[in-house]
């Protein structure tokens, strides 16, 4: 009984002192002073308490609805092969003409609806998503952690980056903390914050899985991944790390069914910072570019190991150039084909994503230190970056304005006359690119560079879209009130 009593003693005392360490640990983990978190996050073996990254970061994400209203478009389809056997007019009246058994018709678009995540970045409302989450909206509307709801513009898309820029009318709001994306290290807590699957205001907790990771889905791409999960509807988010402060902005799941297993991928704040405040001062982002192309190279190693080709490399981290583009920067420069870029301004880059975050971080006519190895030696030259379109200056998206001419569309009586179902007509050319190119009052514009115009929204695009591209110019075709066709090259110089 005495054995049987001091045992049951000992028992008790152990479990009072696992009960008190257990009580201290959690006091600490639980703390919200953001040093405490931060401590918690570096010291092995500690609790990290989220809920302070959480109260910081959920009033920061808004809800974001994306209505694009019912379109009238023409659309071609397969001429019905019975249609004139059952119509005693036959194809009197056109149906088919010309067309190589196709047909042209006008259906009505059904309403879209969607919707994602934003991130409030400033207190007079200017607010960061995804660029497929409002590209192509009529109507965007922002509802707020507190329930308000606020109507949205569009300042600025960036396909490339998947990144968007919209302003709502609002002062004093909580805008979120934006911390350096590249200090975040993998194996560190994060926290994805959004609206997926209408589950409004979700938190979901993971570590940082991976950083610079290229998934192939976008023109520029050096994303955090994160097994933090991510949803449908979680796209535009934040991800924050254990401060709420703002490192990257959710933007896709990695999926074989469309719902999370597993991975999620975030843009950095690196990234972020450049595009929206090129969007702000210019309306498209100032993209600066080496003049290269190629790979990482030990996967261009493996590539030329599997053609049954025997090579020899220094080093198997670094960026591959297999080629230089002829007057570009990096020819200017004297990089050539072959060479291996290890560093950029002293900064080790072992793959192509790296080397994308970084200039994605730079404007045309910055300058930078490449390190490079050619055989065995190693080089290092300054270059100076350029815009696609081989020069340093300022890449503006153009207005309707640079053609100097005013449009309408084609009315019922010209769709008849021509026989054609839509197009954009010039009414007039004062001074401008157009009259520089020959257009004359009266010429229909059926297409630029290839996009079907059938309004002045839609001339407009293509304009924005040329006025950046590495050639800016737009071809038009269309016709003239004779009915003979015409084609016309328009240069969209600023």
């Amino acid at each position: 009984m005495k054995k049987a009593n001091l045992f049951s003693f000992i028992a008790t005392a152990i479990a009072a002192i696992s009960l008190t360490l257990n009580f201290t640990n959690t006091c600490a983990a639980t703390h919200s002073s953001p040093d405490v978190a931060t401590n918690n996050a570096a010291a092995p073996g500690n609790a990290v308490d989220l809920t302070y990254a959480a109260e910081k970061a959920l009033p920061s994400v808004v809800y974001i609805h994306f209505l694009q209203n019912s379109k009238i478009q023409t659309v071609e389809v397969e001429s019905d092969p019975f249609a004139d056997f059952f119509d005693p007019f036959g194809g009197f009246f056109g149906r088919g003409q010309g067309n190589g058994g196709k047909q042209k018709r006008q259906v009505q678009t059904p309403k879209k609806e969607g919707a994602g995540s934003g991130v409030i970045i400033s207190e007079d409302g200017y607010i960061v998503t995804n660029n497929h989450v409002v590209a192509g909206a009529d109507e965007l509307t922002v509802t707020m952690n507190d329930n308000k709801e606020y109507s949205a513009k569009i300042i600025g898309c960036d396909e490339s980056t998947d990144l968007a820029l919209i302003k709502i009318n609002a002062k004093n709001l909580p805008a979120i903390k934006i911390a350096d994306s590249d200090k975040i290290k993998v194996g560190e807590w994060v926290l994805a914050v959004g609206n997926p699957l209408g589950l409004n205001n979700t938190v979901t907790a993971g570590i940082v899985s991976a950083k610079a990771r290229s998934l192939g889905a976008n023109g520029v791409e050096s994303f955090i991944q994160t097994d933090a999960a991510i949803n449908a509807g979680n796209s535009g988010g934040a991800l924050v790390n254990t401060q709420g402060e703002l490192v990257g902005i959710n933007a896709m799941l990695y999926s074989q069914t469309g719902s999370y297993s597993g991975y999620g991928f975030a843009i950095p704040t690196s990234i972020m910072n450049k595009v929206v405040a090129d969007l702000k001062q210019y309306g498209t982002v100032q993209r600066a570019v080496i003049g290269i192309s190629g790979n990482d190279v030990n996967k261009w190693y493996d590539a030329m190991k599997a053609q049954g080709k025997e090579v020899e490399v220094a080093t198997m981290e670094g960026i591959h150039v297999e080629e230089v583009i002829e007057n570009g920067a990096a020819a200017q420069a004297g990089i050539e084909k072959d060479d291996i870029i290890t560093k950029v301004d002293g900064k080790p880059v072992k793959k192509m994503s790296e080397l994308q975050e970084i200039l994605a971080t730079k404007r045309p006519g910055d300058k930078v230190t490449l390190t490079y190895m050619r055989g065995k030696k190693t080089l290092s030259k300054e270059v100076t970056l350029r815009n696609a379109q081989g020069n340093t200056k300022v890449v503006k998206n153009a207005e309707l304005d640079i053609l100097g001419a005013t449009f309408r569309p084609i009315n019922a009586n010209e769709k008849e006359e021509l026989e054609i179902p839509y197009g954009l007509k010039v009414t007039k050319v004062d001074n401008g690119s157009m009259k520089e190119a020959g257009v004359p009052a009266g010429f229909i514009i059926l297409s630029a560079n290839d996009s079907k115009i059938t309004s002045e929204e839609d001339l407009q695009k293509a304009v924005k879209s040329a006025s950046t591209s590495k050639e800016p110019v737009l071809y038009l075709k269309g016709i003239f009130p004779t009915g003979k066709r015409g084609y016309f090259a328009i240069e969209l110089a600023q």
